[in-house]
């Protein structure tokens, strides 16, 4: 599955521009990226939460992964070049606000998964809506009329 690649991460970080659906790709791996890593962010990978990642992965994206590419993605080596965040940050500028909201919605229906939130969940979370430059009104739906 060429989302689990995170293809447009690596082009986004190579400079180079981006189409439209590019742009939809993208958009799916830094969601891909932020709820695999959203499984470790408490140190404990539990099936529970890994199965709440496959499960809005498929709600948000139309797409199925395995077990397996959820912890893969958790742990890919591309984080021994840059924290999740600095991935974030750059990509953020090519997400629309749209998509930037779902990946934080999907973030938190993760975190509830196993009907408890740690406090290193609360300061992933907090890490991953400032990275993707959202406000407080955007996290809660405030908008103007």
């Amino acid at each position: 599955m060429s989302i689990v690649k995170l293809s447009g991460v690596k082009k986004l970080f190579g400079g180079k521009a981006l189409t439209k659906p590019e742009q939809k790709i993208l958009a799916q791996e830094v969601m891909l990226m932020t709820l695999a890593r959203a499984t470790a962010s408490d140190t404990n990978i539990k099936d529970v939460e890994v199965d709440k990642v496959k499960e809005v992965l498929l709600k948000y994206t139309g797409k199925k992964f395995t077990s397996a590419n959820v912890r893969v993605a958790a742990h890919s080596k591309i984080y021994e070049a840059a924290p999740l965040e600095r991935y974030l940050n750059k990509c953020s500028r090519k997400l629309t606000t749209t998509a930037r909201i779902e990946t934080i919605r999907a973030l938190e229906t993760v975190i509830h998964a196993d009907g408890r939130v740690s406090d290193h969940e609360v300061a992933f979370f907090n890490r991953v809506a400032s990275a993707l430059e959202l406000t407080a009104s955007q996290l809660v739906g405030l908008s103007a009329d």
